[in-house]
């Protein structure tokens, strides 16, 4: 109720806010000042229950628009106002707080408000200001926790390789019997985890999710890296060496040309873009490596052609300066 507190109180000074405080601002210092000056954590503290009594009542007002606005209006009246429990005619010799006010707020500004302004209570947004662990029975006399809704549930499942590039569904059977649908997203990585809401276990505020766990099969060509696709691509000789356009599997079942470049060693990789892993975020790139395939079993005119290779390069030697580079 509107009192002469109003008037004779600062209530921004007592939470340490200017006069255009935020909500957010006022909700921040109340917050702080409640955790220091809350009786049940000062209880040897003298004047501790006067303050906190003090800092509540100001966020009581300050934290409701309505009041706030009635107590700017009041404030801005100066020490000089005064007001009465009655009209006209009661203690005080002046006009009653209704009647003064009433007009000016469309409506009875003395009425009373529920709250938290005595005693050692909390507004139920501040309740964990000490951890949570006030209860009715404990030190915030009043106040029920907020029921919780039910503990989430655990599973892991196993897709393809390809299931994990273009998304699938896949179905969970409860011990009950009920299949669950989880759809997997296209672009999902070994190892990541999908939500199933409401589908863990019940609670007064309702069901908790299921949390499935994704594992993904290798694959014996591809593999992932990041968004980006691996694979390596067997090469001849004469193609490493005189240059070459290759085709190479992709993961949509299609093959895309990919140029050699002449004296592409073995192990060097080729990047082509825009053909790795499509997600709602990003789309990588195909990464082709190379390795240079040496002929095993010759026949004479390759052997021979071979040799006549040899001998028309045999000044260029690979190992040339080796042991100096070797050298400690």
């Amino acid at each position: 109720m509107a009192s002469q507190d109003w008037v004779d109180k600062d209530f921004y000074k007592i939470l340490g806010v200017p006069k255009d405080a935020s909500d957010a601002d006022i909700k921040k210092a109340y917050r702080k000042l409640a955790r220091k000056h809350h009786p049940d954590q000062n209880q040897s503290t003298g004047g501790s229950d006067k303050m906190f009594k003090d800092i509540s009542e100001a966020y009581s007002v300050l934290s409701d628009p309505e009041e706030r606005q009635q107590y700017d209006a009041i404030r801005a009246m100066g020490s000089g106002a005064r007001f009465t429990a009655g009209g006209p005619g009661g203690p005080g010799g002046g006009a009653g707080f209704d009647d003064m006010f009433g007009n000016l707020f469309g409506q009875t500004a003395g009425r009373q408000r529920g709250g938290f302004g005595g005693g050692s209570n909390l507004p139920p947004e501040f309740a964990d200001l000490f951890g949570g662990g006030y209860s009715s029975g404990g030190g915030f006399p009043g106040y029920q926790a907020p029921p919780r809704k039910g503990a989430d549930r655990t599973a892991s499942t196993t897709i393809s390789f390809a299931g994990s590039i273009r998304g699938t569904t896949i179905g969970l059977r409860e011990p009950s019997g009920e299949v669950i649908d989880v759809r997997v997203p296209a672009g999902i990585r070994d190892g990541q985890k999908v939500r199933v809401r409401g589908k863990g276990q019940t609670g007064p505020a309702g069901n908790g999710d299921l949390m499935v766990t994704v594992n993904v099969k290798p694959h014996p060509f591809f593999q992932r890296d990041g968004d980006n696709i691996r694979v390596h691509v067997p090469v001849t000789f004469p193609e490493a060496t005189l240059g070459a356009q290759v085709e190479v599997p992709t993961l949509d079942g299609e093959t895309v040309k990919v140029k050699i470049p002449a004296g592409t060693p073995s192990g060097r990789t080729l990047r082509v873009k825009g053909r790795g892993v499509k997600t709602s975020k990003a789309t990588g790139d195909l990464l082709v490596t190379i390795d240079v395939v040496v002929p095993q079993n010759l026949n004479k005119e390759a052997e021979a052609a071979v040799e006549a290779f040899a001998n028309a390069t045999k000044d260029a030697d690979p190992r040339n300066n080796l042991a100096e580079k070797a050298r400690l």
